[in-house]
């Protein structure tokens, strides 16, 4: 009967202390857990991080856009401005060649002026052989006056002489309104002073009278 309450008492013993009843413990606390937080907890905090990520990722994108639309605008205002001031600096330039001798043609046209007056001043009658020197004269006006209205001519330097046309007050100068028999109101009845234009551009103005309506 002794024996066997020792044996017993042995077999209890080792009952409790197998590592089984040891582990148990914690397998149970682990059920708990789960039960308690639900089965796709563990999924859920796996996700969690990289969700974030993609959040902030997805943040840095779109103002990394926005700030390449902006500097790509900026761009091209930048280019759009430097093609207009290259394209505004070659128009001076040209503009420099063309007109940078209208300074020097004005003082050329009083030239121009006198050889033209000198040239209506002498008698037709009186430009004969029987007067040589005042033919030759005569000539060498004329020859003079044609050659400088060809050199005006090939620097772009053209003689407006209006007479009969209609008045334009951008290449016209009235210096008097007054009926013109036989002649249109509105049309130029007499050049006082003929006009220059250098490359289109009016560089002198003819003087004239403008004929109007009786």
């Amino acid at each position: 009967m002794a024996s066997w309450c020792v044996r017993a008492v042995r077999q209890s013993y080792s009952v409790l202390g197998s590592p089984a009843l040891k582990r148990a413990p914690l397998r149970l606390l682990c059920t708990a857990t789960q039960q308690k937080n639900g089965p796709g907890s563990e999924e859920e905090a796996e996700k969690t991080e990289p969700g974030a990520a993609d959040k902030v990722l997805a943040e840095e994108k779109v103002q990394l856009e926005e700030q390449l639309k902006e500097m790509t605008e900026k761009y091209k205002r930048a280019l759009a401005d430097t093609e207009n001031l290259r394209t505004r600096s070659q128009r001076m330039v040209e503009d420099a060649k063309l007109y940078g001798i209208q300074g020097f043609c004005k003082d050329l046209l009083e030239v121009a002026d006198i050889l033209e007056k000198a040239t209506e001043s002498v008698p037709k009658e009186e430009v004969t052989n029987q007067n040589p020197h005042l033919k030759n004269l005569y000539d060498g006006l004329v020859m003079t006056e044609v050659q400088i209205q060809k050199v005006f001519t090939k620097h772009g330097l053209i003689k407006l002489n209006p007479e009969g046309q209609k008045f334009d007050p951008y290449e016209h100068e009235a210096l008097f309104h007054a009926p013109v028999e036989g002649k249109e109101p509105g049309t130029v009845a007499v050049v006082t002073k003929v006009g220059y234009k250098l490359h289109g551009r009016t560089l002198r103005p003819a003087l004239v009278g403008v004929a109007k309506a009786p």
